[in-house]
């Protein structure tokens, strides 16, 4: 069983940066792919970001590409985001979720998430 924890939210001013952690275990994750997600408040659970565990490709929705960097360590089976240039739009809660679906963009695909971390953008 996958299990994933992240960390590194916090608040932040428009325009400053944050970066996300989360440590994957219980598993081998040479065939998954990560993705970072993000929820406000009433709003849909919406993707930000997907990365191959082992290929590195990745692929980013349109409201952050240019903005937030996905990446990963292999030898720490650690997942990061980093964000940068950060707007009021992007508070949410940031989770880490993994799936066997290649770059997938759709929630229900992954089957494994974490708790979440808040992340707060004030203008």
């Amino acid at each position: 069983q996958v299990q994933l924890v992240e960390s590194g939210g916090g608040s932040v001013q428009a325009g400053g940066s944050l970066r996300l952690s989360c440590e994957a275990s219980g598993g081998s994750f040479s065939w998954y792919t990560m993705g970072w997600f993000r929820q406000a408040p009433g709003k849909e659970r919406e993707f930000v970001a997907a990365i191959t565990w082992t290929g590195g490709s990745t692929d980013y929705a349109d409201s952050v590409k240019g903005r937030f960097t996905i990446s990963r360590d292999l030898a720490k089976n650690m997942l990061y985001l980093q964000m940068n240039r950060l707007k009021p739009e992007d508070t949410a809660v940031y989770f880490c979720a993994s799936t066997v679906v290649s770059l997938s963009r759709l929630a229900n695909s992954y089957r494994s998430w974490g708790q979440g971390t808040q992340v707060t953008v004030s203008s």
